[in-house]
Parts: structure tokens; C-alpha cells; sequence
């Protein structure tokens, strides 16, 4: 029996009291949004107060025992608590403005935004106050970059090192090295995360929507959310604000150290990028195809068909969740194509979801390597991404997650169908929340909602949606007998 490990759960308190009164902070916002639109701010200005008062009596009281760093078991609990906590406090608004009912709704609408999933459970969108309508998308753009990357970007002023939260909060494997000061990188990151929803808003305010609705789908689109401010999401808005939304899903799903490469004009290593490259072509192929069958089944005319494939692919792999087309009607091979879509995911190092591109990669070549060694006998076939060899335990790494996620799938599945959820909605519905997608099949499809699931049944999800958002490990780590000894 090992020995019960020393955690600092002060210093822990002491981080997340931080967080809280970050999200505080963003949730002020709106009350102005109320102000502006001559709605009551109360609901707003009591969440803020609470929000605030609690974060800065965890900050104060646990000052003293603040950690310049922390050891990876603190990391874990940190960006697993902060998840849950954000969720909890979001619910705020909804509850006290009433414009969500009950304690669980409530939850699951919080939950899904900061989780950037997408999902809901509103049937009529429209009739929400702007207020409650900007902090739904605002929860969005919160959880997109992820608020702990940003508490990680101010840790340095505050005299602790946040280098162990920066690693667990960046989802996905991140190949390329950007700065030896975590928090330096942190910055960058949000400066072009901002970038990207600046350019996107002008651009949709450019076109049909006005200046609210393109802040809101903005936050949407480049925090691969999914959250609209209307009941048809963006069916109801131009083709060019259709090709604008498509173009910011895919380049909100590609990895954010290409965008930075990019800016310092490292063009070399953003076109030799592998993950880069089959991720464009798995969108390129498949809106192709579906593109050719929409023209053939429907006799749709050459751009809206690819159009309204080319928006679709991006929305799904990019776990983004809008829709301009119920796919549910779509033929066979297509409403197949978008199920695979959902197990695909975009990019390592993106706001989006899902098992991520770099995996199957990762998947694809560890299973031709396989073949060459039962040819080749004792032949030693090093995997390769990008050119450079890859540790044998990364590659170890991949294939657990890959397993671990399809087993959580099924089980998560299982637990829906159970509860009387019929067979296409929870796998829909489970694939769909785990890889932050919001849409998924049948009941829950592109214009159904997550209304009429049962209550275990949303709790089952909100699991899914915090296990997807923090790639597994980081939650289930914590539930090891291993982890609380040293």
C-alpha cells in the first residue's frame, strides 16, 4: 500500500478562486447587453455579485498558501473542477431569470455551452431575453480557448507558474514547441482567438446579420460551439454568411500553433503539417461526395449543393453543430458520412472536439507498420508524423484514447437506451455530446433538441460532454486508487 499522496488542495481553492472570478468578470458583460436592450439586468447583476464575492473569498482566504507550481496531481483536479464549477455558476442567469426550467436543464444548457457542445434543450430560442441569448454564446467563447488557459496567461502577475495547467487544458497532442514561457504562449493564443472572432464579426455584420447576431455566431463558430440565436440556426441567413460561418468552422478546427506559425510567417511548417493536410482533405472528400449525391437525389443545383454539403462537413468535424439542412432527410450514404464525421474530430490543438485528426492518423499508420512487421518479420518500422519519428509510448498513448473513447461510447449508449432513449437517438446523442458536436440523430438531430430526454438521461450526457471536453484522461485519472498515493 502506498503511502496517501500530499495534494494542495489549498492551493487548488486558491487557483479556482481565480477562475471564478474570471467567469464573473465576462458574466458583467451582460449586463450592459441587458442595459442596451431595456431588459432587467437583476438576474445578471446577482450572478455576478455571487460569482465574484466566492471567487474572491477562495483567492483571499488560500493566499497564503499558494503554490509557485504545481505537481501534475493538483493540474488534473484543477482543470477537472474548474469545468464542473463554470458549469455550475453559469446556471445562474437561466435560473434566476427563469428563462430555463428546472435545476437540471438548467445545468445541462451550461454545461453543453462551456463544454462548447452545442446541445440544447430550448424549443423556441427566439423568445429568450438578449441578455440570456448573449451569455448562452458567451459561454461558448469562455470554453473554447478555455478559461484556465487564460487564468494561466495572468498566473505570471500572481507569482505561480502555470505550466502543468497550460498542458492539461490544451487539448490534444501538441507536436510543435512555441515559447518556453507558458504563459506568454497562453496570450498569443487568446490575441489570435480574439483576432479570429473580430474578423468573423465583421464580416457577418458585413452581410445580412445585424451587429448582435454576428457577435453571437461568432463566438459560435470560433469556439466550434454551435449556439445560435435562432430557432432554424443559420438556415435562415444568406449564402454569404454561409460561406463566411464555413470558412471560420474550418479555421477554428485547425491546430492553433499553424495559425501562430502562420502569423510569424513560418510557412514551412504549417505546409508541411500532416494533421493539417488530412484534415482539409477528409473535408475536401466528403463534401465532394455528398455534394454529388445531393445533385443526384435532389437535382439541386451545383452551388447550393456544395454549399450546403460544404457547411455540413465543416460543422460536424469541427464538432461546430450549426446547421443549415436537417441531414436526417439527406440519402443513405451521405447521413452516413456525416455519422462518421462525428467520430473524426478536428484538429489537435483547436477549439474543436471529437477524437481529433492526428489520432486516426496516428491509427492508420501504427496499422500499416503492423502489416509490414508480419511481412518483414523483426524488422523495427519507427511511425513517422511529420517526418520525425514518434516515441513508441505516445504511440501506445493514442491507441488507449481511441479505445477508452469507444468504449465510453458504447457504455454511455447503453445507459440511454435503458432509460427508454430509442437506439439511433443515444448513439447520435452520445457520439454527439462526447465529441461537442450539439446535433446528433433521429430525435436529437439538426432541427430536434434534447428536450424530451430523460433526466438520467441528460445527466448522462453532461458526463459525456465534460469527458469529451477534457479528453478522458484528465476526469478518469482522477478516479484511480493510483492517483491519491504517491
Amino acid at each position: 500500500m502506498g503511502r496517501q499522496a500530499h495534494i494542495n488542495f489549498r492551493g487548488i481553492v486558491h487557483i479556482l478562486g481565480i477562475i471564478l472570478m474570471l467567469e464573473g468578470v465576462f458574466m458583467s458583460t451582460c449586463i450592459i447587453i441587458s442595459l442596451i436592450y431595456g431588459e432587467p439586468e437583476r438576474p445578471f447583476l446577482i450572478s455576478t455579485t455571487i460569482l465574484i464575492l466566492f471567487g474572491l473569498l477562495c483567492w483571499k482566504l488560500t493566499d497564503s498558501h499558494r503554490s509557485k507550481s504545481f505537481g501534475i496531481r493538483e493540474s488534473f483536479i484543477i482543470v477537472s473542477l474548474a469545468w464542473f464549477l463554470l458549469s455550475l455558476f453559469g446556471t445562474l442567469p437561466y435560473l434566476i431569470s427563469r428563462s430555463i426550467p428546472g435545476f437540471t436543464n438548467a445545468l445541462f444548457e451550461s454545461v453543453s455551452g462551456f463544454t462548447t457542445t452545442g446541445a440544447s434543450i430550448l424549443n423556441d430560442i427566439e423568445s429568450l431575453p438578449y441578455g440570456i441569448l448573449f451569455w448562452r454564446s458567451l459561454t461558448h467563447w469562455i470554453g473554447g480557448m478555455g478559461i484556465v488557459v487564460l487564468a494561466v496567461a495572468l498566473l505570471p502577475f500572481l507569482k505561480i507558474e502555470g505550466v502543468m495547467l497550460f498542458n492539461n487544458e490544451s487539448s490534444g497532442i501538441m507536436q510543435e514547441k512555441l515559447s518556453p514561457r507558458i504563459g506568454s504562449v497562453a496570450k498569443r493564443l487568446w490575441i489570435i482567438y480574439a483576432g479570429l472572432t473580430l474578423a468573423e464579426t465583421l464580416l457577418l455584420w458585413a452581410g445580412d446579420m445585424n451587429l448582435f447576431d454576428a457577435v453571437c455566431h461568432s463566438f459560435g463558430t470560433i469556439a466550434t460551439g454551435g449556439f445560435s440565436t435562432r430557432n432554424s440556426s443559420i438556415a435562415g441567413y444568406s449564402p454569404y454568411a454561409q460561406y463566411v460561418i464555413s470558412v471560420f468552422m474550418i479555421l477554428s478546427g485547425i491546430n492553433f500553433t499553424m495559425h501562430y506559425f502562420g502569423l510569424k510567417r513560418q510557412f514551412r511548417k504549417v505546409f508541411q503539417n500532416e494533421e493539417l493536410k488530412y484534415y482539409l482533405l477528409i473535408i475536401a472528400v466528403f463534401t465532394v461526395v455528398i455534394a454529388t449525391e445531393l445533385i443526384s437525389h435532389y437535382h439541386a443545383h451545383y452551388e447550393e449543393a456544395f454549399r450546403r454539403a460544404l457547411f455540413q462537413v465543416s460543422s460536424i468535424i469541427t464538432a461546430t453543430g450549426f446547421a443549415t439542412d436537417d441531414y436526417m432527410l439527406w440519402p443513405n450514404l451521405s447521413l452516413f458520412l456525416i455519422f462518421l464525421l462525428m467520430f473524426v474530430g478536428a484538429s489537435a490543438g483547436s477549439t474543436g472536439g471529437g477524437i481529433k485528426v492526428i489520432r486516426h492518423v496516428f491509427l492508420f499508420k501504427k496499422i500499416k507498420a503492423s502489416f509490414k512487421q508480419i511481412i518483414h518479420g523483426t524488422a523495427v518500422i519507427p511511425i513517422k508524423i511529420n517526418n520525425q519519428p514518434v516515441d513508441s509510448r505516445i504511440v501506445h498513448n493514442v491507441l488507449s484514447f481511441i479505445a477508452i473513447y469507444l468504449s465510453t461510447f458504447i457504455v454511455g449508449s447503453l445507459l440511454l437506451i435503458a432509460v427508454g432513449v430509442d437506439f439511433h437517438t443515444s448513439i447520435g446523442g452520445v457520439i454527439s455530446c462526447m465529441g461537442g458536436i450539439g446535433p446528433g440523430l433521429a430525435e436529437v438531430g439538426p432541427v430536434g433538441n434534447y428536450a424530451a430526454i430523460p433526466i438520467f438521461g441528460k445527466d448522462v450526457l453532461m458526463i459525456m460532454m465534460m469527458l469529451g471536453r477534457l479528453e478522458l484522461f484528465s476526469i478518469f485519472v482522477i478516479f484511480t486508487p493510483q492517483f491519491w498515493r504517491n
